[in-house]
């Protein structure tokens, strides 16, 4: 971490500041250290650059093992696609030039989000709950308007008040409590701030999609096994999703059963495959999968007291906007 974002963080217990201690440095960077809140005595680490406020082993263990393993995958700088940065402008609709603003994303992934939040030239605090935050720090890092932290939703390092945008995307439905999730978002807001989040959509549909049958045997797997299970899986409708590959039907019918992003995504098969092995992984790995229906995503907004609340079906199922009162 950079020694002038240590002003950013706070203890998630007490909200007090914190002080930084036996810190050593790689660059101008503090590579390790401790962070201590003088008043009540706790501390938290910092290592290989990030502080850590969540202990190492949690629910979120598939996803620091996902994205660890497919950290340039979903990354436009890898794949010589526009994928991420569209969505990221198109679900925020904040604008490029947000200079000397805060902004927080909240579940960060290995990142596919963070050089485009990056790119408005506002200054940024990055947090994850798994590991996958090294995955991040890997691709992104060295940027010295980034913070990353590893950190809980429930328990975040920042002061209320703290941010003039927040989003959450690809997040809220894989946490223990999607609407305590979200609800922790809008205290992070400075008044007039803005907020952009996703959900998964529930539907009817769901009851047609495999993921929720696989997910009976799969969830909580280790995953490394898993993986290799996922592969051998992909692997054996592959063929198929290639035989079926611009009829609309057929299509359908297979995205029902992998996770073929052909529809969308213009590449070769190795990469059509690879995105399919992340993406189906990304299905029956998580220990929680939650989704939400439009109506239901809305009043979460209403409860919270937002203004300018926009919920519609969009990026990921429901995405929605809008503005702290």
């Amino acid at each position: 971490m950079h020694p002038q974002h240590l002003s950013l963080l706070v203890c998630p217990r007490t909200l007090k500041p914190l002080t930084l201690h036996d810190a050593e440095y790689s660059g101008e960077q503090i590579q390790t250290g401790r962070l201590v809140e003088s008043d009540s005595g706790n501390e938290y680490p910092i290592r290989n650059f990030i502080p850590r406020f969540v202990p190492a082993e949690n629910y979120a263990n598939s996803f620091g093992f996902q994205w660890n393993l497919f950290k340039k995958t979903q990354a436009d700088a890898h794949s010589g696609k526009k994928i991420s940065a569209e969505r990221f402008a198109k679900e925020t609709r904040w604008g490029n030039e947000l200079a000397g603003e805060l902004m927080l994303e909240a579940g960060s992934g290995a990142g596919r989000f963070t050089p485009h939040a990056l790119e408005t030239g506002a200054t940024v605090v990055s947090f994850d709950y798994s590991n996958a935050v090294d995955a991040n720090y890997e691709l992104n890092g060295v940027h010295p308007n980034l913070l990353l932290v590893q950190a809980s939703l429930y328990e975040m390092p920042f002061a209320h008040g703290t941010f003039d945008k927040v989003y959450c995307f690809g997040v809220l439905q894989h946490t223990p409590d999607p609407k305590k999730s979200f609800l922790a978002l809008p205290p992070m807001l400075k008044p007039g701030g803005k907020l952009a989040t996703d959900i998964y959509l529930s539907t009817w549909l769901n009851a047609l999609h495999v993921k929720y049958y696989m997910r009976l045997f799969t969830a909580g797997r280790d995953p490394e096994r898993l993986y290799n299970f996922t592969r051998k899986y992909v692997g054996f409708w592959w063929p198929l999703a290639k035989l079926v590959r611009g009829n609309r039907v057929g299509q359908k019918a297979i995205s029902r059963l992998i996770a073929d992003r052909s529809d969308y995504l213009d590449a070769d098969d190795a990469t059509q495959r690879e995105w399919a092995e992340l993406d189906t992984f990304d299905w029956f790995s998580p220990q929680y999968d939650q989704p939400q229906t439009v109506a239901g995503f809305r009043r979460w907004h209403e409860e919270a007291g937002l203004t300018d609340i926009d919920v519609h079906r969009g990026y990921n199922g429901v995405e929605a906007r809008a503005t702290k009162a």
